[in-house]
């Protein structure tokens, strides 16, 4: 809780300004694409096409051609709500086919840093025309790679492109169910049965019950020719509901009714029972000659069925116990117009002549299946990022081993470093691993892109699934917020940065050669710390404004080129990484130092930090500076004081304090303790 109060100053500071300016996506932003003519008819291969809205509020596009219905078109922003890495709104048009089948989709909008992967616009597009053809009928597959008909995500975008794809498979969905193109399924418990008689089954909903007596009647029929007579007794005693639930069906009909009621229906039917006593018929006569039962009507929503003489069965007796004395019993098959999982009404209409034409009255029924008799909801599939997880088990183990390890280092620092071999090999080694293994072996190299797309994802809904997608990167990013807390940036910059390893490793076999280190001057190299703050602030400001143009700018940083693609990239960007290790070479961790904007963004929210685990002697910066001329990365000032935002945790001043043999402070108390021990 602690910890949490702490970091709201830096979330507050970090928000508040962009709210309180309106500082934000802008409203033309949050609107849809909407397709054109030309681009629906290049989608679904066809000219001459029309692109219509359904009506105002209904998310999706009707295509029609000739007069008839040849596809839908929905937005993944306006269904699915598709945010990117970037947490910026991600667009793409998704065309269905009345078969149920993508017939395309368009990438309209993205602000995803994929461009700074060496991965074109072009490449992202290829990926989305992937789907067409994919059959949505067909079970999702639990596995992410390799799915039949779906294209694989893209490597070093898998973030982008799955996110992507997760929006365009629920979008397609999503719009096939709304347009009745797939079935949502009627989740009927069809299978459990327990015995029951009239009154269980009338208290528990399974029928709904309604009653008019001859009174009422008189006075809603009146001015018929044959007048209805006043009096005690039922016009019209009406109870109704589905059958289709054994518990329900069974009971009413008995085994073998019930199996010739229901054994027979078609995909997505369902069995209507219509039980009346009473003067008012509700099935009357004319059904025979018409074939329709024009007293029974089936309401919900905008639909209104009549049942026809073939979807009617007369059932002459009620098998449950404790049923009363009835007139008439009708099952009527619904078609699946009729949601049984929505309520609806069953209307029966009577009607007598008068002298001048007619006079009518409509007894109605609400009916809802009652939740006894529905099954449990289907599990929704799993989510896009499970199935990433499940797939880089292997990976997300070796980085939970590292930081396992990187703990056990930093609890352990004080008897490490009283070790010097112990803990120079101890650093080379997990630098080793995190260069090798976690950067251009698991592409586990943070970026300020990700810093910008947390900020931005705080601002226009935040969503775990975008962040929980790239395992390695949530671990590591997880693993440097609580670590900035305990001890600072050095977490992540001195141990778990790739390029910052690469740094240091190149510097520490250049100083074994012999190469001559340069001694930056206090003042300059406090002014040069500038840089990298301002570089990360003009980052973060010019994001606001184009996305694009601060992902360009983001380039300062090698990561790109030196880890995640290897160096396989243009020479310009290859010439400016070498550089920075050639300058490296010289001045330990020279991008590190001056120029890092990641490195930045994580020092401001480390100033936060909870310890103070670092020793530091009243000696230090007065009577030894021993410790400010060792540091590597000019993070001790002439005072002695080490400077959080700029340490990296290497604990070689920490090496230093504990070596007898190096230390000044310990070998003046060695010399006294000496002294003292020959005095007689």
């Amino acid at each position: 809780m602690r910890a949490l109060i702490l970091l709201l100053p830096f979330l507050a500071w970090l928000g508040l300004p962009a709210f309180a300016g309106g500082i934000g996506l802008s409203p033309a932003a949050l609107e849809p694409a909407a397709p054109d003519a030309a681009l629906a008819g290049g989608m679904f291969g066809r000219e001459g096409v029309v692109v219509q809205r359904v009506e105002a509020g209904v998310p999706g596009w009707t295509v029609r051609a000739e007069g008839r219905i040849v596809g839908h078109i929905g937005s993944t922003w306006e269904i699915a709500g598709s945010v990117g890495y970037s947490g910026r709104p991600l667009d793409v048009l998704v065309a269905i086919t009345p078969e149920a089948r993508i017939a395309g989709a368009r990438l309209m909008v993205h602000n995803e840093p994929v461009l700074t992967l060496g991965i074109s616009d072009a490449d992202i597009a290829a990926y989305v025309d992937g789907f067409a053809g994919y059959d949505l009928t067909r079970p999702r597959d639990a596995a992410l790679a390799g799915t039949p008909g779906l294209p694989d995500v893209i490597s070093r975008a898998t973030v982008s492109t799955g996110v992507i794809r997760d929006g365009i498979l629920r979008t397609a969905r999503t719009l096939a169910i709304g347009r009745g193109l797939l079935s949502a399924g009627d989740r009927i418990d069809r299978l459990s049965f327990a015995p029951a008689d009239w009154p269980a089954l009338v208290a528990s909903g399974a029928l709904s019950e309604v009653r008019v007596g001859m009174d009422e009647a008189a006075g809603r029929l009146e001015g018929a020719k044959v007048p209805v007579t006043p009096g005690p007794g039922d016009f019209l005693h009406l109870w109704t509901g589905l059958i289709d639930p054994p518990t329900v069906g069974q009971n009413l009909l008995g085994q073998q009714g019930y199996t010739a009621a229901v054994g027979a229906l078609g995909a997505d039917e369902t069995v209507l029972a219509v039980i009346s006593s009473g003067l008012q018929s509700h099935r009357g006569t004319d059904w025979r000659k018409t074939g329709v039962f024009d007293r029974v009507s089936v309401v919900q929503g905008e639909a209104r069925i009549n049942p026809a003489s073939e979807s009617y069965s007369m059932v002459k007796k009620l098998a449950i116990v404790g049923a009363p004395e009835v007139k008439e019993i009708s099952l009527f098959r619904l078609p699946a117009a009729i949601d049984p999982m929505q309520p609806f009404r069953v209307e029966v209409t009577a009607t007598r002549p008068t002298e001048g034409g007619s006079v009518s009255m409509v007894v109605a029924a609400d009916y809802r299946l009652p939740d006894a008799y529905r099954l449990a909801p289907p599990p929704e599939p799993a989510p896009l990022w499970r199935e990433i997880w499940e797939e880089k088990r292997v990976q997300t183990g070796i980085v939970a081993t590292m930081l396992a390890v990187l703990t056990l280092i930093l609890f352990a620092q004080e008897w490490i470093t009283r070790r010097p071999k112990l803990w120079l090999l101890s650093r080379v080694g997990f630098l080793s691993t995190t260069l090798v293994v976690l950067g251009w072996g698991l592409n586990g190299q943070l970026s300020v892109v990700q810093v910008v797309a947390f900020v931005h994802s705080l601002l226009t809904g935040f969503r775990w699934e975008t962040f929980l997608i790239e395992p390695v990167i949530f671990l590591l990013w997880s693993f440097t917020a609580l670590g900035m807390l305990f001890w600072g940036r050095g977490v992540y910059c001195g141990w778990l940065c790739p390029f910052g390893a690469a740094q240091e490793l190149a510097n520490l076999a250049a100083r074994r050669l012999g190469v001559r280190q340069v001694a930056v001057p206090q003042a300059l190299h406090e002014r040069l710390w500038v840089i990298k703050y301002t570089l990360f602030m003009a980052l973060m400001a010019l994001s606001f404004y184009s996305m694009h143009d601060a992902l360009v700018l983001a380039e300062a940083e090698p990561f790109k080129t030196a880890i995640s693609l290897r160096m396989v990239r243009a020479w310009p960007f290859v010439a400016y990484v070498l550089v920075l290790i050639g300058a490296g070479l010289f001045i330990e961790r020279f991008y590190c130092r001056y120029l890092c904007p990641l490195g930045a963004g994580i020092a401001i929210p480390a100033k936060l930090k909870i310890f103070d685990w670092l020793k530091r002697r009243p000696q230090c910066g007065r009577e030894c500076r021993l410790c400010e001329t060792k540091c590597t990365v000019g993070a001790i000032d002439p005072l002695g004081r080490i400077n959080a935002n700029e340490c990296v945790l290497c604990l070689r001043c920490q090496v230093i304090m504990n070596d007898a043999g190096i230390c000044p402070v310990l070998k003046r108390r060695a010399r006294g303790g000496a002294t003292e021990g020959a005095m007689p």
